[in-house]
C-alpha cells in the first residue's frame, strides 16, 4: 500500500520549476510515500517580506484544505516554514504533515543543538520564529542568512557554496547539525565538515516512511477525532 500525499508549492512556479521539485520528491520518497506536488496558482512570486509569507499562507492553507479524503491521505505544503500548519492540523480533511516540524522534532530528539540557513532575511526571520513557535528554543542556535536569489533554488552548485560556507560559521557553536532553510533544494555532502548540514525535505520524508514501516497508521483527520470524542 503507498501512502500518496498532496503537496503545494508556497510560491507561483512555472512548469520547468514544479517538474524539477516533483522530480525531486520522486527520488526522495521511501518506500510506501508518493508525494504529488501541484503548483499554488496565485501566489506570492518569491517570499521575499512577511506580507508575502502572510499571502502564502492563506493561499496555502485554503486550497490544503480542499484536498479530496478519497485521492490523498495526507496533505504537506512544500516549504520548510510550515504554513499555517496548525490550522491545517485542526481543519484540514487528511493529516497535515509539516517539513520544520518533522525536521526540528527529530533533531531536538536525538539531543542535537542545531541551527539553520535562509535564503533571505524574512525567510530567516519566518523560521526562526517558527522553530521557537515548535518548543525548540532551547536547542536552537540561529539563522544564517545565505543573501541568494531565487534562482539560485535551482543552481545546486551555487547555493552549496555559498551554504557550506555558512555552516562553516556554526563549527565554534556547538551546533552539531544546519537545516538547509529550503524545501526545493539538493543537499550536496561536504567532506571533512564538523558541521552536518540537513535536507528538511529528505529528512521529513524519511521520519513519515519510518513510521509506516514500523507499521504505525497516520494520524487521524481532525474531524475523526472530533467525531470519536463526541461517541464517548
Amino acid at each position: 500500500m503507498t501512502v500518496r500525499i498532496r503537496a503545494l508549492t508556497p510560491i507561483n512556479v512555472l512548469e520547468d520549476e514544479l517538474r524539477r521539485r516533483q522530480e525531486r520528491y520522486d527520488a526522495l520518497s521511501p518506500a510506501g510515500v508518493s508525494v504529488e506536488l501541484f503548483n499554488l496558482a496565485g501566489s506570492p512570486p518569491e517570499l521575499d517580506s512577511a506580507a508575502a509569507c502572510r499571502a502564502s499562507e492563506r493561499l496555502a492553507v485554503a486550497e490544503a484544505l480542499r484536498t479530496d479524503p478519497q485521492s490523498y491521505a495526507a496533505v504537506m505544503i512544500d516549504c520548510v516554514l510550515d504554513p499555517g500548519l496548525e490550522q491545517l492540523e485542526q481543519q484540514a480533511p487528511v493529516p497535515a504533515f509539516g517539513i520544520l516540524k518533522l525536521c526540528a522534532g527529530t533533531l531536538a530528539a536525538a539531543g542535537h543543538r542545531f541551527g539553520a540557513v535562509a535564503r533571505n532575511q524574512p525567510i530567516a526571520d519566518e523560521l526562526a520564529a517558527r522553530v521557537a513557535a515548535l518548543g525548540h528554543r532551547a536547542a536552537f542556535d540561529r539563522v544564517a542568512v545565505l543573501d541568494l536569489a531565487l534562482e539560485d533554488i535551482g543552481d545546486t552548485a551555487r547555493w552549496n557554496a555559498v551554504l557550506s560556507r555558512a555552516a562553516a560559521g556554526f563549527e565554534d557553536s556547538g551546533t552539531t547539525v544546519v537545516i538547509n532553510g529550503c524545501s526545493a533544494v539538493e543537499v550536496l555532502p561536504r567532506e571533512g565538515a564538523g558541521v552536518a548540514v540537513i535536507d528538511p525535505t529528505a529528512l521529513a520524508l524519511s521520519v513519515v516512511g519510518l513510521t509506516l514501516s514500523r507499521g504505525l497508521p497516520l494520524p487521524s483527520p481532525p474531524a475523526h477525532r472530533a467525531a470519536a470524542a463526541g461517541s464517548r
